[in-house]
């Protein structure tokens, strides 16, 4: 049995608890709100974040960092990728961080100020720890009710794979390995762009040829720049990068599809985020690929045209003759 502490207590945090808690793990949940983890305590229920689903008793929950930590074997980082770098350099003032306790990445996006990857932010952090990604098409709705799941486990070590491999799988969780953590991490990261594009598709009428054509050229523009960040091609058409891609665009899970549905309905980003009501990672994702593809040189059409959309204010009405009318070339 090792000790967990699972820092985030969202959806995906709350979900992954779970999962360690079943695994017979000795789990310990934060949140940065006092009153959140009261009320886990009290009702052993989090019904903002997973609605419907019960919590064991067993379950510990604390508001400060250090007590999550101390001891831990294992440290599951599942704040959204923008509270990254302040939680880890919060964690690590606390001092109670061993060396040889495993940080694990579960959030799927960019840090905003540096563009780094987060198993880069939690490396610069805590360099003399081992860090590892986890991410692939797993919505927390589904895995918090044990509906059979597949995902990867990503580190440079494969100790520590095969570590985390064994942490989290159970019965409903398979978990592969996978040592290319550059491209399972920006496959989690670029496919929130599409989810956005293939929302507002469906939010201007469009159907199932179009999300096909999407994800299809979509994934393309994913490889194209993966590649020149130094990620495998192959590792784009596993798990972490098709898999993910196509269970965010196509569910009802997935926030970054509800947003892109209002915007291709012709509602303004400010209107968008509100409703959805959690955070949209597609759009920083957005702006910093954007800018990742105009230091790589790398053409990224769809990405161009979602990034115009957020923060050039393109027409809804313009987006589809934008992109159908360049230039034709062979597939």
């Amino acid at each position: 049995m090792a000790k967990v502490g699972v820092i985030g207590a969202g959806s995906w945090g709350t979900a992954l608890a779970l999962v360690l808690h079943e695994n017979k793990h000795q789990v310990i949940l934060w949140s940065n709100e006092p009153e959140h983890v009261a009320e886990l305590q009290k009702t052993k229920a989090n019904p903002r974040f997973l609605p419907g689903v019960e919590l064991p008793e067993s379950l510990l929950y604390t508001n400060s960092l250090a007590e999550c930590a101390a001891g831990a074997d294992f440290l599951v980082m599942a704040v959204p990728s923008h509270a990254v770098y302040p939680v880890a350099r919060q964690l690590r003032e606390t001092d109670t961080v061993a060396a040889e306790t495993v940080l694990i990445s579960v959030a799927k996006g960019f840090d905003t100020q540096t563009y780094q990857r987060m198993s880069e932010v939690l490396a610069a952090a805590f360099p003399s720890n081992p860090v590892a990604v986890f991410s692939g098409p797993s919505h927390a709705e589904e895995v918090s009710r044990r509906i059979p799941t597949a995902i990867v486990a990503a580190a440079a070590d494969e100790k520590v794979m095969r570590a985390v491999q064994e942490l989290f799988s159970t019965p409903c969780l398979r978990v592969y390995t996978n040592s290319d953590v550059i491209g399972v991490e920006l496959g989690g990261s670029l496919k929130n762009i599409l989810a956005l594009a293939s929302g507002i598709c469906y939010g201007m009428g469009c159907g199932d040829n179009t999300e096909a054509a999407l994800i299809t050229r979509g994934l393309k523009e994913i490889v194209r720049l993966g590649c020149a960040m130094g990620a495998r091609a192959e590792t784009f058409y596993g798990l972490s990068g098709l898999g993910d891609l196509v269970v965010t665009c196509g569910s009802q899970h997935s926030r970054n599809r509800q947003a892109g549905v209002l915007l291709g309905q012709g509602q303004k980003l400010d209107e968008v985020l509100p409703q959805v009501g959690m955070v949209v990672e597609g759009v920083n994702a957005t702006k910093i690929a954007h800018e990742l593809a105009a230091r790589y040189d790398v053409d990224m059409p769809l990405t161009e045209c979602i990034y115009q959309v957020l923060y050039d204010e393109l027409p809804i009405k313009e987006v589809s003759a934008r992109l159908m009318l360049r230039n034709q070339k062979p597939e």
